[in-house]
């Protein structure tokens, strides 16, 4: 699994397992935001590959999932944490 963190700032060459990349621009198909419990989004993945991405008629990019945070915890109640789930096509 890879964590990811938006800057404008350059990713200095380190010994730390940390790189730049970039999560390309595109259409991407999503489940939207909702609470969920993000220790375990494996359900609405499933959801998205199983059902919907296949009734689409939409064709995958070589890219893995990603999913956006939209709120934290403690800044909100971990109970109301919003994730938004995508997947490039």
């Amino acid at each position: 699994m890879d964590l990811c963190v938006g800057t404008n700032q350059k990713i200095e060459a380190n010994s730390e397992p940390i790189k730049a990349g970039v999560i390309p621009g595109g259409r991407c198909g999503g489940a939207g935001a909702s609470s969920v419990n993000t220790d375990n989004l494996e359900p609405a993945a499933l959801c998205l590959y199983r059902d919907w991405f296949p009734a689409s008629g939409e064709e995958a990019r070589d890219f893995p999932i990603y999913c956006q945070r939209l709120s934290f915890f403690p800044e909100v109640p971990e109970h109301e944490t919003v994730a938004a789930n995508f997947f490039c096509r």
